[in-house]
């Protein structure tokens, strides 16, 4: 099943330097080397085996935009499952941007009415952090005014933290299929096993897909699963340079132990016991017991939320 999304924005609002991070393996610092989009650049995207994200990277020149808008509008704006419209927090032309921002809305009205929109305010590193906050609920409220009849999502985002994999795995968990049924699972392993927490990664991208929390073991930082996904896929990257591959991590502390293993084909799963007597070789068997079941959700005909 395709689900086709659109990432749109001006030019130089970092569109593809995130899909490049999130798709391709970059790291932030090599995506000072990419060139901005001409015209419009398709990507079909595997991800949980049979969902396929086919991604539309927009260029945002304003004669592209203007395209777009006019002359390409059924072909663009057609069956999108998501918009994702990025803007740069410290853009001079934001007046403009918003201008871009509501004539899309306007042609995904016209032609996708049941798509999903996001939005990013993106480079949120280059403002103050004793300003962020302020100064996105400023932005989100000028959005809201302007995306009726959306129901506009948004994120604050930078390349160079953990909330570019934030936004990303959220939006892309409305795309995933049968996803319920994959939460009531995880929760059920969780359970069993009597883990602190139980969190599923997809296995490319290491995007989180979805997490279980034993109620009385919450944990205060709620960006851990988006900081563990930027670390480990440095550490897969990192693998790779040295011709190994990645198979399995433990991470053992005096207060916890991490677990790291495929899952399914196309999964990752991460198991976090506080338990000292749990060892390492339980876990596994457990992961093992589990595979057959988790891999037969992903071969289930497709359903929508």
């Amino acid at each position: 099943m395709k689900r086709k999304v659109l990432l749109m924005g001006k030019s130089g609002s970092g569109k593809t330097s995130m899909r490049s991070i999130i798709f391709a393996n970059y790291i932030a610092r090599d995506t000072r080397r990419l060139g901005a989009t001409i015209d419009v650049e398709h990507s079909n995207v595997r991800f949980l085996g049979n969902l396929v994200l086919n991604l539309w990277d927009c260029g945002g020149q304003d004669a592209f935009m203007e395209d777009y808008i006019s002359s390409q509008r059924q072909h663009i704006f057609r069956n999108v499952e998501v918009l994702i419209y990025v803007f740069d927090i410290e853009s001079r032309e934001l007046s403009k941007d918003l201008q871009y921002y509501q004539s899309i809305l306007e042609a995904i009205a016209d032609h996708s009415r049941n798509a999903r929109v996001f939005c990013l305010l993106h480079k949120m590193d280059l403002v103050p952090a004793d300003l962020r906050a302020a100064l996105f609920r400023e932005r989100v409220d000028a959005l809201r005014q302007r995306s009726a009849p959306f129901d506009v999502t948004a994120f604050q985002t930078s390349i160079w933290d953990e909330t570019l994999y934030k936004a990303w795995s959220s939006i892309v968990y409305t795309l995933i299929p049968n996803v319920r049924l994959l939460e009531q699972r995880l929760d059920r392993f969780c359970h069993v096993c009597d883990a602190d927490e139980i969190v599923l990664f997809e296995r490319t991208t290491f995007l989180v897909i979805s997490h279980a929390t034993q109620p009385s073991r919450r944990h205060p930082d709620v960006h851990r699963f988006e900081k563990v996904s930027n670390i480990v896929k440095r550490f897969k990257l990192s693998c790779t340079r040295g011709q190994a591959q990645f198979q399995n991590m433990e991470i053992c502390t005096g207060r916890f132990a991490a677990y790291i293993d495929v899952l399914t084909p196309n999964t990752y799963v991460m198991l976090i016991t506080s338990d000292p007597l749990v060892q390492s070789a339980t876990v596994h068997i457990n992961i093992a017991a589990v595979r057959a079941q988790f891999e037969q959700i992903e071969m289930m005909p497709l359903r929508t939320r």
